[in-house]
């Protein structure tokens, strides 16, 4: 794990690259690294995350700017301008069901193929999947999501990497650490190893490659 700039882990991701990014309307969001993505007009991005946030604020920043391809996520009604977008054809969207979209992230961090779910059977969501029947009952084969950079905000980080959630901010950021090939990690407070409890770290350190310099 290194410490870096925001300016130097922003450089490393790549217009067209796919990422992951925590939050939840926001919730839990790494502010700095989007704002850096916006000044950097990192452009053409694979977005994997829960929602589109609202008009400049979180996620909802890249979509102001237009630096969005494909969008994979559960929901996008407060965000005007992603419905716009979507309507135009200027991006591509795949709505998930929020269950079905955290247990691929979770597969893919876990080095799974999929998760077999009964959610979408008989409706649109099947269409083009695979069904399976498990003793009796229908499944839909959703496949892991994965991505080449995640975005993580953490509340504590220590200076190996570990890091601790607060509250409802936690959400997707522990499983999204999991199932990318890069995490870079934003914290309100770096602290020093020891401060948080072994039993209270939720991201363990192996899990992050960059953590964002405060100040």
């Amino acid at each position: 794990m290194r410490t870096i700039c925001v300016e130097e882990a922003i450089a490393m991701i790549p217009s067209g690259a796919s990422i992951m990014v925590g939050g939840f309307m926001g919730v839990g969001t790494p502010e700095r690294l989007l704002d850096e993505l916006v000044r950097q007009k990192k452009t053409g991005l694979s977005l994997i995350c829960n929602d589109a946030a609202i008009p400049g604020k979180g996620v909802g920043k890249l979509f102001d700017t237009a630096q969005v391809s494909r969008l994979t996520a559960t929901h996008i009604g407060l965000n005007p301008t992603a419905q716009q977008q979507m309507l135009a054809n200027t991006i591509a969207v795949d709505l998930i069901p929020q269950g079905t979209f955290v247990e691929r992230i979770r597969a893919g961090g876990c080095g799974l193929g999929g998760v077999l779910t009964p959610t979408g059977v008989g409706t649109l969501v099947a269409e083009g999947k695979r069904e399976i029947e498990v003793d009796g009952r229908s499944f839909l084969l959703e496949t892991a999501l994965r991505a080449q950079f995640a975005l993580v905000h953490a509340f504590l980080a220590d200076y190996l990497g570990n890091l601790a959630y607060a509250l409802t901010s936690r959400n997707f950021n522990p499983v999204m650490a999991m199932a990318a090939d890069t995490v870079i990690v934003t914290a309100e407070n770096i602290v020093p190893v020891g401060v948080i409890a072994p039993d209270h770290v939720i991201t363990p350190a192996p899990l992050v490659d960059y953590l964002i310099t405060n100040g």
